[in-house]
């Protein structure tokens, strides 16, 4: 079977340069709002993935259960209380689906700028559909409101092409631990990473971000960036943080544990250790009972080493 239709249309759309001048004005604009650490709570980086998802299923079920309502004759009043709610829920999705949607790449902003105009088209016809409710003219109220679930139908469908055919949202390090085959991996001598500086290795063709401290310790990280597998080696290193050049996310280099978004999950980290002058890492290995051993806990007797 070929591509269908639709796919055809969202891919082309992926491509379609016409509104990056909108597109960079908005984005610009989401940028520069005075957001404080609020920005990281919209990004959902407290919950561990995006909370814009999360959050439109209250207008969304909201606006399906009005039209259940309005299939039935005489409950326009109560489908019109659920349509006020999805309304007054629609706000806070929106901001957090913009903040979201600035630290995109261009092919997935594009795809969701129609997103939004599909969502702020719903939103216009649900607040006229409360408008004619108000004036007693049930049927144009009801007309309204399935439309607007026509376009929040659009907004959805355009929703799920960015999350799932476009990885928007998702943590793009995920895999690390599934392609690193396990035990100790030797990256190269402790000479030939200086100190302070971010310097990019492989491991089972995964890259890995290492960096080495004034004190001694070595630190290794997945080197793509979980927002969206920037390159955290090229990126700047700084009170024991690496910043993703790409979109800002902070993450400590210690753990892998994202200090600050838009990244909502943590890099996976490597224990380290030096044995005769070279460094090597391993992904963590749960010991018995449970628990990770340290790096120092698994050296050789008579190497030294450094928890990464």
């Amino acid at each position: 079977m070929g591509q269908n239709r639709v796919l055809r249309l969202l891919d082309g759309l992926e491509r379609q340069p016409h509104a990056d001048t909108v597109i960079d004005l908005v984005g610009r604009g989401v940028r520069a709002l005075p957001l404080g650490g609020g920005r990281d709570v919209l990004h959902g980086r407290w919950l561990g993935h995006p909370v814009h998802p999360l959050m439109v299923q209250v207008p969304i079920g909201s606006w399906l259960s009005a039209a259940v309502l309005d299939a039935r004759p005489g409950r326009s009043r109560e489908a019109g209380l659920l349509i006020g709610v999805g309304l007054a829920a629609a706000a806070p999705a929106a901001l957090a689906g913009a903040v979201d949607w600035a630290e995109l790449h261009r092919p997935q902003q594009r795809v969701g700028l129609v997103h939004a105009l599909a969502n702020t088209a719903a939103v216009g016809l649900y607040a006229a559909s409360l408008v004619c409710r108000a004036k007693g003219r049930a049927g144009a109220g009801r007309g309204f409101a399935y439309l607007g679930l026509t376009a929040a139908a659009t907004g959805g469908m355009l929703g799920g092409h960015l999350a799932y055919r476009q990885a928007a949202g998702a943590n793009h390090a995920e895999e690390v631990p599934h392609v690193v085959s396990g035990g100790w991996h030797r990256i190269g001598a402790v000479a030939d990473f200086p100190v302070g500086q971010a310097v990019r290795r492989s491991v089972d063709d995964v890259p890995v971000l290492v960096v080495r401290e004034p004190g001694g310790a070595v630190h290794a990280l997945a080197d793509r960036c979980s927002h969206l597998a920037g390159p955290l080696s090229e990126g700047t290193v700084e009170d024991g943080c690496v910043r993703c050049p790409w979109h800002g996310s902070v993450f400590r280099l210690s753990d892998g544990w994202n200090v600050r978004g838009p990244a909502t999950a943590p890099q996976p980290a490597f224990d380290t250790r030096i044995v005769d002058g070279h460094v090597e890492v391993r992904l963590p290995e749960e010991a018995p009972g449970g628990s990770s051993p340290s790096a120092a806990e698994s050296l050789p007797q008579g190497a030294g080493g450094h928890g990464g």
